[in-house]
């Protein structure tokens, strides 16, 4: 009797159609900030790029990956948007839905219709993910523009890089179950986020790590994105691609499952 009415938090996901509106709440609210969104996701990322990739790769000139030497500016925004994706899924599945969970109370709002915790979660979890997929679309636009990459196989890179925004959309939602304040956010992106941009082969290639830190650097779920993307850039496909699919794979299902427990968790107390 007791479990009946007490079920695990650990339970799987009860999960029904019923998530969409949540989803489309949330896309009708944000069209109305559209562009200032749209300009901060893609203002720093582009800074990046300008800033390291024309003024640094002036100096670098061109770095291996894999035995090819390529252009610096194509070696850093293959990279860097991985990174932008992981930003912007970030942000979404911290602040915004920490803003609609717990200081707007939405979620306690949405609850009163038929649509369960389960819901919400996953479609906090697939609107990050949505917005940073916008957000890496305008960027890819502008990368186009400047001539950095004219590469067909960027249309796969596009699906790649929503994945990229759901591991780490579902990664966030755990520290967003356990936050109390904003402030809780900024061990994630100090301690998690901004060690594993280091780390990821984003800025200067792997082989240039110890042995022992490019080992951890290897299961980092951005460094399995970028073995995925890079290639692509460089109109080549991934020659180890299963390998970076089942960790981010892995990253998003234990991410969500555990982000799903916890947030019963929360809400249960």
């Amino acid at each position: 009797m007791s479990t009946e009415m007490n079920p695990s938090i650990w339970r799987a996901p009860e999960i029904s159609m019923r998530w969409w509106p949540v989803f489309l709440r949330n896309l009708l609210v944000w069209r109305k900030l559209a562009i200032p969104s749209l300009v901060g996701n893609i203002a720093e990322p582009l800074m990046w790029l300008v800033a390291f990739g024309y003024g640094m790769g002036a100096l670098v000139g061109k770095v291996k990956v894999d035995g090819v030497e390529v252009p610096y500016i194509l070696f850093l925004a293959s990279g860097s948007i991985c990174m932008s994706a992981m930003n912007a899924a970030s942000f979404e599945a911290l602040y915004s839905a920490f803003s609609r969970m717990h200081v707007q109370k939405t979620w306690d709002g949405i609850m009163n219709a038929p649509v369960n915790l389960d819901n919400i979660v996953l479609a906090e979890m697939l609107w990050a993910a949505f917005k940073s997929l916008f957000t890496v679309t305008a960027i890819l636009g502008v990368m186009l523009a400047l001539g950095i990459s004219y590469s067909p196989k960027l249309l796969i890179a596009w699906p790649v890089l929503l994945g990229v925004g759901i591991t780490f959309s579902c990664v966030a939602l755990i520290f967003n179950a356990l936050a109390q304040g904003y402030d809780f956010f900024t061990y994630y992106f100090t301690l998690f986020l901004t060690p594993m941009m280091f780390l990821s082969g984003i800025f200067f290639p792997l082989e240039q790590l110890p042995p022992v830190v490019r080992a951890i650097s290897e299961w980092l779920p951005l460094t399995n994105a970028v073995d995925l993307v890079r290639p692509l850039f460089m109109d080549q496909w991934p020659t180890r691609w299963l390998r970076p699919l089942a960790v981010l794979a892995g990253f998003a299902v234990a991410g969500f499952w555990i982000a799903l427990a916890l947030t019963r968790r929360r809400f249960r107390g």
